[in-house]
This record gives C-alpha cells, sequence and structure tokens, in this order.
C-alpha cells in the first residue's frame, strides 16, 4: 500500500463524506476520490460501500484498515524518532580550518558547543588543503579564500583588518621603519602564498622591494609566532597581533584587502540537525570578534 493513498483511506474511515477527507487533509475533493480509486485498483478490491450516510467498510476494507493503522503507527514513531533527534543532535561533525581560527575560535566555540549538546563529537582538522565538501570528506569548512564551486553553500563569517606587526624585541633591534624606505635594513616574516600572488612584495600597503625575506611559512599561526619570536615584521589580523602582544606598526596603514573567513558547507548536510547546531555555534564565535 502506498503511504500517501493509504493516508487517504484511513480520512476516510474517519470521516462521513470525500468532501470532509479532503479538509482534514487540506487537498481537494478530487484528489482523495482520484487517489481512493487507485488504491482499490492497487489491490483489486473494493473497500468502500458508497452508501447515502458515508462510506461503509467493506471486508477488505476492514482487512486493509489494520493494515494502514500499523503503517500509520510506523510514520509516527519515525517522526517522533526524528524529531527526537533535532532536539537532542548528536553524532559527528567534521571541520576543517587553518590553525590560527582553530586555536584562538573554535577551540572555545566547540567547548560551548558541548555544554548545549554533549552529544555531538567534533572531529577538527587543521589545513590548508580544500578538502572537499563534495565528496563529503568535511562536514563544515572555514576558509580565507572563497571556494567558486556554485554547488556548496557559502556565508561569509567576517572580514578582518590586517596590519603590520613587529616584537618588541625586534624594534630595540632594528627600529621602527619608515615608509618611504621600502623596508630597507629590515626583515619579514612572510606568508608563503602571498609572494606567488602578485609581481612584487607589499606589507600593510607598503612596498618592501629593499627588506630581506627572513622566513617564509604556509601557515598564519606561524607568522604571529615567528614575528612574536623576532623574525622579523609580519602582517596579521590587527586583533590577532595585539591578542600576542604585538607593537603595531604604522596604525594608520593596513593592507589592503581584508582577511576575510567564509563558512563553506554541502547543502544537503546544512539540514541535518548535528551539523546545523555545530554551524551556528562556531560561526558564532567570529561575531564576538
Amino acid at each position: 500500500m502506498n503511504w500517501d493513498d493509504t493516508r487517504i483511506f484511513l480520512a476516510l474511515t474517519r470521516t462521513p463524506s470525500l468532501r470532509a477527507a479532503a479538509r482534514s487533509l487540506g487537498v481537494d475533493q478530487a484528489t482523495v476520490g482520484r487517489r481512493l480509486n487507485a488504491l482499490e485498483s492497487e489491490l483489486g478490491a473494493k473497500l468502500f460501500l458508497r452508501a447515502k450516510d458515508g462510506y461503509l467498510l467493506t471486508a477488505a476494507g476492514e482487512t486493509a484498515l489494520a493494515a494502514a493503522r500499523r503503517m500509520e503507527s510506523a510514520a509516527l514513531e519515525l517522526r517522533t524518532k526524528i524529531e527526537g533527534q533535532d532536539e537532542h543532535p548528536g553524532g559527528l561533525v567534521r571541520v576543517t580550518s587553518t590553525d590560527s581560527i582553530a586555536i584562538d575560535l573554535l577551540l572555545p566555540a566547540v567547548e560551548q558547543l558541548q555544554q548545549q549538546w554533549p552529544n555531538i563529537r567534533v572531529d577538527l582538522e587543521v589545513s590548508t588543503q580544500l578538502l572537499s565538501l563534495s565528496r563529503r570528506q568535511v562536514d563544515i569548512a572555514f576558509r580565507n579564500v572563497r571556494p567558486d564551486a556554485p554547488d556548496l553553500v557559502v556565508r561569509r563569517v567576517t572580514a578582518w583588518p590586517v596590519g603590520l606587526f613587529a616584537s618588541e624585541a625586534y624594534l630595540a633591534r632594528f627600529g621602527e621603519p619608515v615608509p618611504e624606505d621600502e623596508l630597507r635594513g629590515h626583515h619579514l616574516v612572510v606568508y608563503a602564498p602571498y609572494l606567488e600572488q602578485g609581481p612584487f612584495l607589499t606589507m600593510a600597503g607598503v612596498p618592501a622591494r629593499q627588506a630581506r625575506i627572513a622566513m617564509t611559512v604556509r601557515s598564519s599561526l606561524l607568522v604571529r609566532k615567528a614575528v612574536a619570536a623576532g623574525i622579523g615584521l609580519g602582517e596579521m589580523p590587527v586583533w590577532m597581533g595585539e591578542r600576542e602582544g604585538l607593537v603595531r606598526i604604522w596604525p594608520q596603514r593596513r593592507r589592503p584587502n581584508d582577511y576575510e573567513v567564509w563558512q563553506v558547507m554541502h547543502p544537503d548536510l546544512q539540514r541535518t540537525a548535528r551539523v546545523r547546531a555545530a554551524a551556528q555555534f562556531l560561526s558564532a564565535a567570529f561575531e564576538v570578534e
């Protein structure tokens, strides 16, 4: 028995007419009649006698009623279980992000998530690789480059201004740079992908042709820690540099492009209770900053 047709059948056993059954189901009367005919044709038996005072069950209808009630009970049980999962989501949620985002923002957010939904387990992977959401390698990704895949749900969760920073020890040794000197005599810590993006390097919008690159890394966290270690000057989101206790160079200057963070999800997964709950908590962490 088809469940959609079975709902029509059950409604007719509880109401006196096609019109009343249609009203209870929110459909038109013709649909009720058509579905009933289809069900009787499929089963090869008349389920009702059409009487003046309504529809009366035949012997075949009585047999069908018992099966229909079991179907209805199973459907209600399934709905209850699914709704219960939405109220108390649990299971594995796979998240990937950069190291700075993971340490400074996602770890505190996961702790808050655990207080609200202790049955959700977060598998957090720190990676600069774009793990595939389409192949379900990850459920939620936080990236500082907007993906161009049209089948993904992408939302910018924040955009941070980026400034130039140095440690106090570095400044005591080399002094503060002068913008007009193009960082002559200074050492730099550079995020390696930036070197691959343009013909020449700039720091906080200032050309760095005269500077010496002391270190390149492929991690925003390593940029921050290398600058803190006194290796050289380096760019980073302003709030991160301030949290690290670094000195901001040229506070009036900033990198032309902000440090953007994008939350990326597969459209099917965002309707899953555990993934939706995790995404809400994790993305809320960026609103604080």
